[in-house]
């Protein structure tokens, strides 16, 4: 009986090549990656790719060898994709998969000195890259590895080669070999790396499938580069359940073009912040979105009143606030309600204390995981953190509350402080001040006092109400312990990449006077 392209088999599509396969003999003209300017069916995705896939299986001959050789056990090469729009970071992320290799993604916009870093620091076997300053900057340093074009790959190859049966390579992989390298999202300290195994991606492919809309045929945008580890799986599972996904280089990419519109988007992945710009554009051309049905965003920076404003602006939407992290995978989603979130059925969890011990339902604390979708360990060279525990258990030390299958976050590691002897959360400090008129952005933080050993102090961002009024409004809303006992503005609030408040660089500013009181 002939397989339906978006029927899950398992043991195969833990690699996009049998769907890519399927859709190119069944449907090859089906839109499959759609860019402002260039898209490419199924079919020749399928078709470029077998042939960038030879063409650096080729190159990567001798490259393979010296980059495996220290490694116990061997690990497949590291490949670096370093392209400066996001459709074509998409065609090599698609090609690089296709083999037995490690991939991962740089940012083609970043400074020069930090994409070296993170080249040496991953090991990279060989670079992907259209970036003439990355070029430049290897060749000076004298680096070893492989520097190559996108294009020349795909022109390295004679037609006939390009049907060769690459498809092959990613077959023989096993599930559980890394395949993707990523880092953590850097909002509590230095980025740290670590992998996934197709077995583990395919295992977040299915929570997409089951509970975030990712379907056969549905239109999904994603605007942002493909460095943002969300628009990078965003392209696996769209891809993995024969859909057509919609890239864009930047993120206002949303909300300054009619895209949306145009290309009859009917799910978007976005981060809050964009989802937030998109509420606001919505308001003022209301035409441009009325076709969007499903929202999904990451829930741990996704307030009621942007959840609120969504539901007025885009009444025909839905929304899905998703909560989990890159190294643990899909944890659970908001369908609970109560700003709680309700864990996915294949997640495990348990709240533990400071010395390790499980805690009491309702009790704060940190949440540990077991999941399919669980890395293993970051790499020794990015951190010497632990990711898991002897048993399986991961954690990245996330603080919440724990009842049954609902889970409650209320915020990151060191987001947690104590002042006065009072236990208090930073994130709860701030979701009390959602909602409040005339602010835009505020970021709680802690900073030492003589008397409560650290005492909480708000930052808000630009023009913001008065102290008196910030006052008051947290007297009618926090106990007296969280009440903060400092208030600063800054013009603008440093954030990372996709638009997170990086708490840590706000405490910087503040302690170096950058904040008027």
């Amino acid at each position: 009986m002939p397989l339906s392209p978006c029927k899950p088999v398992p043991g195969v599509l833990t690699s996009l090549s049998p769907m890519l396969r399927r859709i190119a003999a069944e449907d090859p003209v089906r839109p499959a990656i759609v860019g402002r300017d260039a898209q490419m069916t199924y079919g020749e995705l399928h078709t470029d790719s077998r042939r960038i896939s030879a063409a650096l299986a080729h190159a990567l001959t001798d490259a393979c060898a010296t980059a495996t050789s220290a490694a116990h056990p061997p690990l497949p090469p590291v490949v670096t994709i370093c392209l400066s729009t996001a459709f074509d970071t998409a065609r090599a992320v698609v090609a690089v998969e296709a083999g037995a290799r490690i991939l991962t993604v740089v940012d083609a916009h970043w400074p020069v000195a930090l994409q070296m870093q993170l080249i040496v620091a991953t090991g990279a076997a060989a670079v992907i890259t259209d970036v003439p300053t990355i070029r430049a900057a290897l060749h000076s340093a004298g680096w070893s590895g492989l520097v190559v074009g996108l294009d020349d790959l795909a022109r390295t190859t004679s037609p006939a080669s390009a049907h060769a049966d690459t498809d092959a390579d990613a077959n023989a992989a096993a599930d559980d070999a890394p395949f993707l390298m990523l880092t953590s999202s850097g909002t509590t300290g230095p980025p740290k790396a670590f992998l996934k195994t197709r077995r583990q991606y395919a295992a977040n492919i299915d929570v997409s499938r089951d509970h975030l809309g990712a379907r056969d045929r549905v239109a999904t945008f994603a605007p942002g580069p493909m460095s943002y580890s969300l628009t990078l799986y965003t392209l696996f599972e769209v891809l993995a359940t024969g859909g057509r996904m919609h890239v864009a280089d930047r993120l206002d990419e949303l909300w300054l073009s009619s895209r949306v519109h145009d290309e009859h988007i009917a799910r978007l992945v976005a981060v809050p912040a964009a989802v937030t710009a998109l509420t606001d554009a919505a308001r003022r051309h209301p035409a441009r979105y009325d076709g969007i049905d499903l929202i999904v965003t990451g829930g741990a920076g996704f307030p009621a009143s942007a959840r609120t404003a969504v539901a007025d602006a885009l009444p025909h939407a839905r929304t899905i606030s998703y909560f989990g992290t890159g190294e643990l995978g899909f944890i659970g989603d908001d369908r609970a309600g109560h700003d709680s979130i309700r864990l996915y059925p294949q997640v495990e969890a348990r709240v533990r204390g400071d010395d390790g011990s499980d805690l009491a339902p309702g009790a704060l604390g940190s949440l540990w995981v077991r999941s399919p979708s669980c890395s293993a360990a970051y790499l020794a060279g990015t951190t010497s953190t632990p990711l898991t525990d002897g048993d399986g258990w991961a954690s990245v030390h996330d603080q919440g509350r724990l009842r049954g299958r609902d889970f409650t976050f209320v915020g990151r590691e060191g987001d947690v402080v104590t002042t006065g002897g009072h236990t208090v959360a930073l994130d709860e400090v701030e979701r009390a001040f959602d909602g409040m008129p005339g602010l835009s952005a505020w970021c709680a933080i802690a900073e030492r006092d003589d008397r409560l050993g650290l005492r909480i102090v708000l930052v808000t961002e630009g023009d913001a109400p008065p102290a008196a009024e910030l006052r008051r409004w947290a007297r009618e809303r926090l106990a007296p312990a969280a009440r903060p006992r400092r208030w600063h503005t800054v013009a603008e609030l440093p954030r990372t990449a996709g638009g997170k408040i990086r708490r840590a660089a706000v405490a910087d500013l503040v302690a170096v006077g950058r904040g008027r009181s």
